[in-house]
């Protein structure tokens, strides 16, 4: 069999479907390549999930992780949210659970709780407000001093914002695998194999690693700083699915991994079988109780009060 006859078969099939379904079709950064190509919206799983209840599509075809297709449920609850690979999550928001959680808000009655948006529903309705890595040090910033911070899961992200304000921040021991096992030594090859280029780490990446970094944002804002700056070759800290669009709108720079291997395997799990499977049968609805709903609506729509950060 061709393949590439195959894939573009595929894509014509989903493109089919999308319209028949009025549904729009969303991939996050880190999705696979064939899968960013096809898709009506790419971006970070807030920015996704903010398309979702702009949009007057019906169907939301959500091509990343189980907590951003739930994201764009509680924010597009009249809008149907498909997963196409159920089974896709995200092992730092497993780190942290409900019970887990309010036995440290015991220990700590008056810090207020700030959620990464890597985390579940459940979570988000147990917290105060939600953060992105975009704009966490700002949302830390907006609340008032004297009271702690417990910034959940990521302990990466909270070192990273605890040296970026006077806040007293308590961590959580949460982090992303795929970023926490980017070493020093990685980098620093990199480096020596690539001495012009500038190196951009994402804040899920351990303290070590962003002591070596000339800049340190989100995906969203590697976007942009790869347009902005003036290198001309890019070392890349974050998951390789980023590349794809990096290079699409950089075709004038070159983009580096500092490890080849610097993959989500739940990104990838995703493929265009999948989501045509998906518009077919309309299956992996995300649904989310409408008592958590609310609640996680909440935080979130607390944090999207603050002006957003790239």
């Amino acid at each position: 069999m061709n393949n590439h006859y195959d894939e573009e078969r595929l894509k014509q099939s989903i493109r089919e479907l999308l319209k028949k379904r009025k549904a729009i079709l969303l991939a996050h950064n880190y999705q696979r390549d064939e899968i960013q190509e096809i898709a009506d919206i790419t971006g970070d799983s807030l920015g996704l999930s903010q398309a979702a209840a702009q949009t007057d599509a019906e169907v939301i075809v959500f091509c990343g992780v189980h907590f951003m297709a739930e994201s764009a449920t509680i924010l597009s609850p009249d809008k149907t949210v498909l997963l196409p690979r159920i089974e896709a999550g995200c092992p730092m928001a497993d780190m942290v659970t409900v019970k887990a959680l309010e036995k440290k808000k015991e220990e700590h009655p008056d810090a207020v709780v700030v959620c990464y948006v890597n985390s579940s529903a459940a979570i988000k309705a147990h917290s105060d407000i939600c953060c992105t890595s975009a704009n966490s040090v700002k949302v830390v910033n907006s609340i008032p001093n004297g009271r702690p911070i417990l910034l959940i899961p990521d302990t990466n992200l909270g070192r990273y914002v605890a040296s970026q304000t006077r806040k007293e921040i308590i961590l959580w021991p949460g982090f992303c695998p795929t970023h926490h096992r980017l070493k020093v030594e990685m980098v620093q090859r990199a480096k020596a194999e690539h001495p012009q280029a500038e190196f951009v780490a994402h804040p899920e990446c351990t303290p070590e690693v962003l002591k070596l970094a000339d800049y340190i944002c989100s995906t969203s804002g590697m976007y942009k700083y790869a347009r902005a700056s003036e290198a001309r070759e890019i070392i890349v800290g974050t998951e390789l699915g980023i590349l794809y669009r990096l290079r699409k709108e950089n075709p004038d720079k070159q983009f580096y991994e500092p490890w080849e291997d610097m993959i989500c395997p739940n990104m990838k799990l995703t493929t265009l079988e999948d989501v045509v499977y998906a518009l077919e049968s309309m299956v992996h609805i995300i649904t989310v109780p409408e008592d958590i709903r609310l609640k996680a609506r909440k935080a979130l729509d607390r944090m999207l009060e603050i002006p957003r950060d790239y």
